[in-house]
């Protein structure tokens, strides 16, 4: 059923999959475990017990269909609400926060508008063994930046988005996604909206997936967090994996470049190393991650880095129900509070002197998952 779940419509329309015709199909995710999380970045802070939703992949139900009309060509939607299943709630008040579009599709692709998976994130998330999503995610050491704000910024799911997927040419096809404002409603005159331009080239054949990706996030506002003028991101990303059967390999490398118009250029790179190997019912997974900032701007971050391995398991108890077992620890350099905190319970807490408290380097999970 998780081929059903549509990432940014993409992987699933591109690869050719149908949807019923003339019906809506139901589907959806519940997962829920435990957590601990140790070893604060602020010292004197004690360790955080948890039940949580969504650590191995996001507790979600959704709803899909399309429509042929004629010649070869589509109309297909799809609305993907997530939620908390440790206490029912359903991500605030924005209902299909997971994805919510509508579009058309034929021999010559797909096009979609509305919210959906940024395709960025989509390339990342498949060559991660972690999906981004638990306690060993490489989003880790992305959003603990102080200049970039990654978590703020740069969303694994867009907003007002259009979106176009090219057919597959012997395995290779083209994303190209504009967002209005990518993390909220438009505003005013678009003054302060983070407009973003994406492209993904991808190649994907028998054992090899590899894709390229450009992305341009940027705000013409004088003043982003009462610090940065007119922000504008360009992230390159290069990455794949590569399924030998008995193991699967994965790599990628990412580097986004921040320029305003007060401060010089700030970059922050990110290396990461990943390998499934599963055997039977079970599989084993483990990744490296490592993200430095280079900037020029006095502010104190140049050459920090954090160092993030995690390890896996998990267990097919059926078809659809799986047990997982997941353990990450960071190291940070002095001044970076990258933490082992997901991106839906993160622990940004910071006290008056400025200090990321709430923040942990180590952690562990276990829970259940089961796909409908």
């Amino acid at each position: 059923m998780q081929k059903k779940r549509i990432a940014l419509a993409l992987a699933a329309l591109t690869s050719g999959a149908a949807l019923a015709q003339s019906n809506v199909t139901v589907y959806g995710t519940v997962d829920i475990g435990y957590a601990n999380r140790g070893d604060a970045t602020v010292s004197g802070v004690g360790s955080k017990n948890e039940i949580n939703s969504g650590q191995a992949d996001v507790s979600k139900i959704g709803f899909t269909g399309e429509e042929d009309l004629g010649n070869g060509n589509k109309a297909l939607f799809v609305l993907e609400a997530g939620f908390y299943a440790d206490d029912g709630d359903i991500n605030g008040q924005q209902r299909f926060s997971e994805q919510a579009f509508l579009g058309l599709s034929g021999n010559w692709g797909t096009a979609i508008a509305g919210r959906t998976t940024a395709p960025r994130a989509s390339l990342l998330t498949a060559i991660d063994p972690f999906a981004a999503g638990s306690i060993g995610g490489y989003f880790n050491v992305y959003g603990d930046g102080p200049v970039m704000g990654y978590d703020a910024w740069d969303p694994y799911t867009v907003s007002n988005v259009v979106a176009y997927v090219s057919p597959s040419l012997g395995g290779f096809n083209v994303t190209a996604a504009y967002a209005a404002n990518a993390i909220d409603t438009e505003n005013l005159e678009n003054k302060g909206d983070f407009k973003t331009v994406a492209l993904l080239p991808r190649y994907t054949r028998g054992p090899l997936d590899i894709g390229f990706s450009w992305q341009r996030i940027k705000n013409d506002a004088d003043s982003i967090g009462g610090a940065l003028d007119k922000p504008r991101i360009t992230a390159l990303t290069l990455g794949g994996t590569y399924d030998f059967n008995v193991l699967k390999l994965g790599a990628f490398y990412d580097q986004a470049k921040l320029k305003t118009s007060n401060l010089k250029d700030v970059k922050h790179k990110v290396w990461h190393l990943g390998v499934t190997v599963p055997f039977g019912k079970h599989a084993v997974l483990a990744s490296y991650t490592q993200s430095r900032y280079d900037e020029k701007n006095g502010l104190g971050y140049d050459g920090e880095k954090a160092r993030q391995w995690a390890i896996g398991y998990t267990y097919s108890l059926s078809g659809r129900t799986s047990f997982y077992l997941f353990y990450s620890d960071i190291s940070n350099d002095d001044g970076r509070a990258a933490s082992v905190d997901d991106a839906a319970n993160d622990g940004a807490i910071y006290n008056g002197a400025g200090d990321r408290i709430g923040a942990y380097e180590r952690g562990i999970q276990f829970g259940l998952k089961h796909t409908f």
